[in-house]
């Protein structure tokens, strides 16, 4: 990154690159690679996930870390970027975190943006000026032995890991919740139902109990589909060769890696394989699509058990949890049950977007990780989210009527 020679005003700086100049504002960290991003793509106003950002800090951090330790990055230098590092990850500069989801393929700018915004941090550490970068600069230190061919996927990785704990949290928080219920349950005889029609008599704790077996099942799948990530194609660089990388450095910054997330990791057993295929992130949404499908599907019983309540089966009445309506009083309905569908149905569209990004990639390199970077972090906290209200705001206070269910058994 060049400086460039030209005057800067009391509100901008002026930054140089291959391109040009550009003005920056003063109080902004990133430079000028992210300048034009914000320019050339104001198509969404989506951010990147916040998990994705602490995913590329934790590596930059981990680089840092590996290259200062091979003595590649003097040590005092290490320590501003380690330190500039540790400030996003405690939740500070967030706001200068701007380029939209929609943006260069690969991520480059989502890279170039980090790198910025670190070596801006580290410099003013060392008694340096936003826009020096010296003397620590974005590519050359911030970026050393990394590419974005090699950064993004293994960002992607990182950040589906960071969010693993918490997804797997609520499903059995779900999960629980259901079997409750299951057990409570038991001796309450009601029809079964198949083709909406009236079959033999079932007990509600078996139907509530099937329930519970499913997202049970669900969560062992789910489970096993966050393990292939834990391979990384970190040190491949640009084609997966390593060009550029010290022979140490890809199992030195795995391990430094794992250290940093509390997750054993390994380097990958083919970084070509790693740069080229998305099938791990597919592979994982595709856990969380069969996921979503049954949750759609109980969240619909739950609103059919609960139909009326004078012209419906009303086997069970759901939490009242707002008014369900600005012209009926007294109404209330399955709000939480509705918003696990509607929730559901964007998670799919989430998934059907990577199911055709992953296919796009085309010979050494997918260029369009940046959008599977999206959807996948969010494909897991909406559903995160999703299944921690379902439990907590609508299974856990669901009340049966025995008798209603028993009228309709006999």
């Amino acid at each position: 990154m060049k400086k460039s020679s030209a005057k800067s005003s009391s509100t901008h700086r002026v930054e140089k690159d291959s391109l040009g100049e550009k003005q920056i504002p003063h109080e902004v960290y990133y430079g000028v690679q992210t300048a034009r991003a914000v320019d050339n793509f104001p198509i969404s106003g989506w951010r990147p996930h916040p998990a994705f950002v602490d995913a590329t800090v934790l590596i930059k951090k981990a680089a840092a870390t590996v290259h200062g330790a091979l003595g590649l990055i003097p040590k005092k230098h290490v320590a501003a970027i380690v330190r500039a590092c540790d400030e996003i990850l405690a939740g500070q500069h967030r706001e200068h975190f701007v380029v939209d989801v929609f943006q260069a393929g690969a991520g480059t700018s989502h890279d170039m943006h980090v790198n910025e915004v670190l070596a801006n941090r580290a410099n003013e550490m060392l008694g340096g000026k936003r826009g020096a970068y010296s003397p620590i600069n974005p590519n050359d230190h911030v970026n050393m032995a990394q590419s974005t061919n090699d950064v993004i996927p293994t960002a992607i990785r990182i950040s589906a890991l960071l969010l693993k704990d918490d997804l797997l949290s609520a499903l059995g928080q779900l999960q629980k919740a259901f079997a409750k219920k299951a057990k409570a349950w038991d001796k309450i005889v009601k029809s079964g139902r198949t083709h909406l029609q009236d079959a033999t008599p079932i007990r509600l704790g078996q139907e509530f109990g099937g329930y519970a077996s499913c997202l049970a099942s669900h969560l062992t799948w789910v489970k096993e589909a966050f393990q292939p990530l834990t391979s990384l194609g970190l040190g491949g660089t640009a084609v997966g060769t390593g060009i550029n990388s010290h022979p140490k450095y890809r199992p030195m910054v795995a391990k430094e890696l794992g250290r940093l997330i509390g997750e054993p990791l390994k380097p990958a057993k083919d970084y070509f394989e790693a740069m080229q295929s998305m099938s791990p992130f597919v592979h994982l949404s595709n856990a969380l699509r069969n996921l979503t499908l049954d949750l759609i599907r109980i969240a619909n019983d739950l609103r059919l058990l609960a139909s009326g309540p004078r012209t419906g089966l009303y086997e069970i009445v759901l939490p009242a949890v707002q008014p369900g309506s600005s012209i009926m009083p007294g109404k209330v309905n399955p709000v939480l049950a509705e918003m696990t569908d509607m929730a559901g149905f964007f998670v799919l569209g989430l998934d059907t977007t990577i199911a055709y990004a992953s296919q796009a990639g085309q010979l050494e390199l997918n260029v369009m990780m940046p959008i599977i970077a999206y959807s996948l972090s969010w494909e897991l906290s909406i559903l995160t989210n999703t299944m921690k209200a379902l439990a907590t705001k609508c299974v856990d206070g669901i009340v049966a009527f025995p008798d209603r269910c028993r009228y309709y058994a006999e």
